[in-house]
């Protein structure tokens, strides 16, 4: 028998531990505690299992990211502001080799131009965005889809 690929790993950067301060028309009225509550009951409905990190600093993000590749069968994440400019996560995205997924609560293609820019776009398989946190149940389908076709 195969063994179940399941386990999510949930990337939140920079500024979304601000979430429920935030700007409520962009970014919602749930806290990051709320939000990852809400993931994780969704996921366990799925059959997955979620494990959360958060940081506002680039190079824990990026540590956290080298960590992955053990822990974790797919990746899904929201850089913040990270996702236009930093390359040093695109290439610890690239190092981790796990099928990711992009998501944002904001509809970014609707915003300042330079927050159309992903600098990780091209390494996940897929991009969420502009559905606040129900985005999140559509990226856990995707999610649960890519691993039960192996993708990697």
């Amino acid at each position: 028998m195969t063994e179940s690929r399941n386990r999510i790993a949930v990337m939140h950067g920079v500024n979304l531990d601000q979430l429920g301060r935030r700007d409520p028309a962009l970014y919602g009225t749930l806290t990051l505690a709320e939000l990852e509550q809400r993931i994780a009951t969704e996921a366990g409905e799925l059959g997955l299992r979620t494990s959360f990190f958060q940081s506002n600093y680039e190079g824990a993000f990026v540590e956290r990211l080298h960590e992955l590749r053990d822990e974790a069968d797919a990746i899904l994440l929201n850089p913040g502001a990270w996702t236009h400019y930093a390359w040093a996560i695109r290439d610890a995205l690239e190092i981790a080799a796990l099928p990711a997924l992009e998501i944002h609560l904001s509809d970014v293609q609707s915003r300042e131009a330079w927050r159309r820019t992903s600098v990780i776009g091209d390494l996940c398989f897929a991009t969420v965005s502009g559905r606040g946190p129900d985005g999140y149940t559509d990226a856990l389908k995707l999610l649960r889809e890519e691993l039960d076709r192996g993708g990697s």
